[in-house]
């Protein structure tokens, strides 16, 4: 650990880095599961999903990196590596043989509601902890990524 001038205890900060680590593994893994949804959808909604995913993707990357800076602002060493995301993350893997755009719509809502739960689980962990910054990150993510959700759940909720 790195020595900061951050008020926050040793013992906080050691509670704080491997929750905000965990979380920025599955940032990574989230943000290439998206990609590939937007690389791969096809079908009649080809172009708004095709869009949609890309915007999403764009956001959960800034939330890896928001993740990242606040595990070394803490003096941690943020892990993010592909090799590492591949190994470390709580996600499950993406389905590569889908094409259509409803089954992307599907997996992509899937891996983010997952996101979000463990996300929310931070939230939860970081205020017991004492850790209001993390704990405010965790919600400030929690709240984006339930907004996402919502965008692309309301592809499958539509009336045919």
């Amino acid at each position: 650990m790195y020595n900061t001038r951050i008020d926050l205890a040793l013992a906080i900060r050691e509670k704080s880095i491997p929750l905000l680590q965990a979380r920025l593994v599955d940032s990574i893994d989230l943000f290439t599961q998206i990609k590939q949804a937007h690389w791969n959808v096809k079908g009649p909604h080809f172009i708004a999903l095709h869009q949609l995913f890309d915007s999403i993707a764009e956001i959960v990357e800034d939330h890896s990196d928001l993740l990242a800076e606040r595990i070394t602002s803490l003096g941690g060493r943020a892990d993010g590596t592909a090799r590492v995301a591949a190994t470390q993350s709580a996600l499950r893997e993406y389905p590569l043989d889908i094409k259509s755009g409803r089954k992307h719509v599907a997996a992509v809502a899937d891996q983010l509601a997952a996101f979000g739960k463990s996300v929310r689980a931070g939230i939860d962990s970081a205020t017991q902890s004492g850790d209001a910054d993390t704990a405010d990150i965790f919600t400030e993510i929690s709240r984006e990524i339930d907004k996402q959700l919502w965008f692309v759940e309301a592809h499958m909720q539509a009336e045919d």
